[in-house]
């Protein structure tokens, strides 16, 4: 690559896999970033990138150059690192990969304390219905509700979280498992659950569900109008019309770990913010988990 500037395009494009994916994280506009592509692979004599209607896929090179730039990368950002000194508030830009319970109920509270003491660093949440990939560089840490079994990374367990069957509050009453047929079901749509804590079904005995989405958030406003399904504790104050039912019946633990790199552990800048993070989400969901019990009892 020419400069330093090319790869940040080039590693831009390749990570959101369209040029409108990559504008807003450049702040280029996707015209811009075609032309820039295009003479980014006439310099190199080869194509970087296999274009369609869907998007922007890395051809074989492109993939190899896709890991050492990532590598190039993270060099950078421990250099940048070690510029700042320990005691220095923390600047720059950091990118956090979630599934949507955390990225919508939790990490807006815990980004915003974080990013009030530094008022010089940028906090991006990046929520996905899948798992992060830190390989590829889409995030600088994630969250994770299994740790991964394989690759370059370190885990940190963050916290248990809790979660049981909701209703409306104005819902029949529900005494027994036996309350839950005829019931709307709200969950993940089958197919979609990424990751094996995330099936609940079995733990219910229930064979499928009437509404469904890929969305913590969605399956919220779902339960919001009508029927019952498996809700985050710590989401349930932010729906009020929402009541834990069966409480002693179904209850359910989950957890919450940091993945990062492992190669990130020498950034002194991503370690304080880890601990940062971790501190606040333990916090986070202690709080709103115990404001669910007191608002959040079964319905009557």
């Amino acid at each position: 690559m020419e400069n330093w500037d090319d790869m940040r395009v080039f590693l831009a494009v390749a990570r959101a896999e369209s040029l409108s994916g990559a504008a807003p994280v450049l702040r280029m506009d996707p015209a811009t970033l075609g032309r820039r592509v295009a003479r980014l692979e006439r310099s190199m004599g080869a194509a970087l990138f296999v274009k369609s209607p869907q998007g922007y896929a890395l051809t074989d090179l492109g993939e190899r150059m896709r890991d050492r730039a990532a590598e190039a990368e993270a060099q950078l950002a421990l250099a940048f690192d070690e510029g700042q000194g320990a005691s220095a508030a923390l600047t720059g830009q950091i990118r956090i990969g979630a599934p949507d319970g955390a990225a919508n109920f939790v990490l807006p509270q815990v980004c915003a304390a974080i990013q009030a003491e530094n008022p010089d660093l940028e906090v991006q949440i990046l929520a996905l219905p899948r798992v992060v990939n830190l390989s590829r560089r889409e995030a600088d840490m994630a969250i994770a509700v299994s740790p991964p079994a394989a690759g370059r990374l370190t885990v940190e367990k963050i916290t248990d979280y809790h979660l049981h069957l909701a209703t409306r509050a104005d819902a029949p009453p529900m005494t027994t498992r036996a309350g839950l047929r005829g019931r709307r079901i709200v969950g993940y749509i089958p197919d979609m659950i990424f990751d094996k804590e995330l099936d609940y079904l079995g733990d219910l005995g229930l064979d499928g569900v009437q509404m469904a989405s890929n969305s913590v958030a969605v399956q919220l406003q779902m339960l919001r109008q009508a029927g019952v399904g498996i809700v985050h504790d710590f989401a349930l104050p932010f729906a009020p019309e929402l009541r834990r039912v069966l409480v002693d019946t179904v209850s359910l633990t989950r957890s919450f770990y940091l993945v990062r790199h492992t190669s990130d552990r020498q950034s002194d800048r991503l370690t304080r913010f880890a601990a940062a993070l971790i501190a606040g989400m333990q916090a986070e969901v202690a709080r709103l988990e115990r404001t669910a019990c007191l608002t959040g009892g079964p319905a009557i």
